[in-house]
């Protein structure tokens, strides 16, 4: 069974600066806000694709669903 809490240390690891809440208890369905500067200048479909690159073959073989929502540092809701 894949954790959140996994999926957060990957996008820390693979993302620059980046700050993560991420959520779910079935081991299949998450949800995630990232937040990380090199979305900056990206639309949300190319800051949704960096998410499931940092992600890899999590994406295909561990993760069913990921629900997404994603930030720039300036708009980070939960603070630093």
């Amino acid at each position: 069974m894949f954790e959140a809490r996994r999926i957060r240390e990957i996008l820390l690891e693979k993302l620059p600066d980046c700050r993560a809440v991420v959520e779910g208890d079935d081991g299949e369905h998450f949800q995630a806000e990232v937040c990380t500067p090199a979305f900056e200048g990206k639309t949300r479909v190319q800051q949704h694709q960096l998410v499931y690159g940092a992600l890899g073959d999590h994406m295909k073989r561990d993760i069913h669903a990921l629900q997404l929502k994603t930030y720039l540092p300036a708009a980070w809701p939960h603070g630093r």
